[in-house]
């Protein structure tokens, strides 16, 4: 497992919660409930009722049973365009930021280059010094149907001190992820394009220090994107113009993760993202774009064990009652997260046997999926309105946000900025911001020809 600083706690989570937590008072909170959240369907799920006592829903909506990764800063929202839109960006229109959300839209930038810089203060309700930097950029190539890229991530996670079991400081030290990318995209037609992006992921939560009796290690992985584009731009939606897009990218497939030479590896976050976007011209000088990106996480779902602590024979592991092991290979844990939930397991008085809740596995599946879109409104290609929302299901994170943002464009130069309301209280995401300084290598200076 993913050594825990002893001062701060490092948050899993399946897509962009990583978080150093203060104060051991709140971390001991925060432990109870993780375990508690591990045995609801065993500790929630014994009465004819079939209550959730901890949020007092009914047992046939499910049970929390999030899907925890190693790197998740990797599905952080990188940009302020995207996370105006309630961080959806698979098919909406290239520009530097598309190695992130789609490698394959490069080959249809309008544009010989372009250069991004964005920043963003993260989790601040937090922790005061955690921060995502993003900076990244492509080259069309000679033959206008391909392009080049690249792209370097960075996460600080803040300062940290380590102390030993009697409250002695044992060292100060500040921990960080970061993740290189290099990406390739081609236009097979004058529609349709394919991408790759091939990645190093580096993550030095502890800086070698000890954690429970074993060395600790930076966690390192090399993992790929493989992604496809279709754009259609002839298009009338009466007498307008219209454009319609459609973009699908696996991300992250790649090694598991380690931090000791002793621990499980982690599933890094493998995701699927795919979704349309369409754009129609109002006019000469008003444009509008809605998209949608759909997410799910191709890693495995923890399963539900056996509450008595049986050991399966065969595995030598912790029985598993309904799901299946995590403890699998890459390719297994791919192709086996479609039908891996385990479901409700409601268990009788004394948890000598139980019944699985019909068609649970399937609804718990389908709660899995994230959804994410919203819309963007260009006045004369230099001023950009942004709106859009994230949904996540409650058994599976809940994060569940409203996005705005704005846009400027003005000759060679590019500025976005994002905010993130949250509609939920005390959400450590709400008041986010991100910013986004842009430069296009064109070699006119003029206005662009296509809204970004």
């Amino acid at each position: 497992m993913t050594p825990q600083p002893p001062d701060r706690q490092y948050i899993r989570s399946p897509f962009h919660e990583s978080a150093l937590m203060t104060h051991r008072t709140f971390l001991q909170i925060l432990l109870a409930l993780a375990l508690a959240t591990a045995s609801l369907p065993t500790a929630f799920a014994q009465n004819k009722a079939c209550v959730n006592q901890l949020n007092g829903r009914d047992c046939k909506e499910g049970f929390m049973n999030t899907i925890t990764t190693a790197v998740p800063f990797l599905m952080i929202s990188v940009d302020s365009r995207a996370g105006g839109m309630g961080d959806a960006g698979v098919a909406v229109s290239p520009d530097a930021n598309s190695i992130h959300w789609n490698p394959s839209k490069l080959a249809f930038a309008d544009k010989e280059g372009e250069f991004s810089i964005s920043y963003s203060p993260w989790l601040r309700k937090l922790v005061p010094d955690m921060s995502l930097a993003y900076v990244t950029g492509y080259k069309k190539l000679s033959n206008d149907r391909s392009a080049i890229g690249g792209s370097l991530r960075y996460f600080n996670l803040g300062s940290i001190t380590f102390t030993d079991i009697n409250g002695s400081t044992i060292r100060e030290f500040k921990p960080a992820e970061f993740a290189v990318d290099v990406a390739f995209a081609q236009k097979f037609s004058d529609h349709f394009s394919g991408g790759i992006a091939i990645r190093y992921i580096n993550s030095n939560l502890t800086g070698g220090i000890s954690v429970q009796g074993a060395n600790s290690k930076a966690g390192q992985s090399v993992a790929a994107d493989v992604s496809f584009f279709y754009q259609k731009q002839d298009m009338q939606v009466g007498e307008k113009d219209a454009t319609f897009a459609f973009g699908l990218n696996v991300s992250n497939v790649g090694a598991k993760m380690s931090y000791t030479s002793s621990a499980n590896k982690d599933f890094i976050p493998i995701n699927l993202r795919l979704g349309p976007a369409f754009t129609i011209d109002l006019d000469d000088h008003n444009s509008l774009t809605a998209n949608l990106d759909v997410n799910k996480l191709l890693v495995p779902t923890p399963p539900v064990y056996d509450p008595n602590g049986a050991i399966d024979p065969v595995t030598n592991e912790r029985q598993v009652v309904s799901g299946r092991s995590p403890n699998v290979g890459v390719a297994e844990g791919i192709f086996g997260s479609f039908s891996d939930a385990p479901g409700v397991v409601i268990w009788n008085a004394d948890s000598t046997s139980f019944t699985i809740l019909d068609g649970s596995k399937r609804r718990e599946e389908l709660q899995e999926i994230n959804l994410a879109g919203g819309i963007e409104y260009w006045y004369d290609k230099q001023f950009a309105f942004r709106a859009g929302y994230f949904h996540e299901h409650f058994n599976k994170g809940n994060r569940q946000y409203f996005t705005v943002g704005l846009g400027l464009r003005y000759s060679k130069f590019a500025l976005d900025m994002s905010y993130l309301i949250a509609n939920q209280q005390r959400s450590p995401l709400a008041n986010t911001l991100r910013f986004t300084l842009g430069f296009v290598f064109d070699g006119k200076g003029g206005k662009k020809k296509k809204a970004e």
